[in-house]
């Protein structure tokens, strides 16, 4: 099995930083795909930012600029630099590790995820 265990929220002024890091414990998959989701009280999981063992990252437009994604090169710790933190940044971030299996027909054809407990990231002055 494996586990996802997050670190690094926590209470900060607007205009603050926190960096935030997962690491993988357990079975040593190969991971594929590795994220950032966070949900707000009253709304539902939004997807942060992610990254691909291939180095493809994405980040949401409202926080473009602001956070960055970044993992090991063996794909087992996920961090999430935020910079000019925002009250709209306030909410329990989790981590998402992903990783296919399938046939050499169709080597996705299955998606395992994996998450973290949730961390909470408050910014208010």
């Amino acid at each position: 099995q494996v586990q996802l265990v997050e670190s690094g929220g926590g209470l900060v002024q607007p205009g603050g930083s926190l960096r935030l890091s997962c690491t993988a414990s357990g079975r040593r998959f190969r991971f594929d795909d590795m994220a950032w989701y966070r949900q707000a009280p009253g709304k539902e999981r939004d997807l942060v930012a992610s990254i691909t063992s291939g180095g493809a990252m994405y980040l949401t437009d409202s926080v473009r600029g602001r956070f960055t994604i970044s993992s090991d090169n063996a794909m087992r710790t996920l961090s999430l630099q935020m910079n000019s933190l925002q009250p709209e940044d306030t909410a329990d971030y989790y981590c998402n590790f992903a990783r296919y299996s399938g046939t050499i027909e169709q080597p996705r054809a299955v998606r395992d995820d994996y998450w973290g407990q949730g961390i909470q990231v408050t910014v208010s002055s």
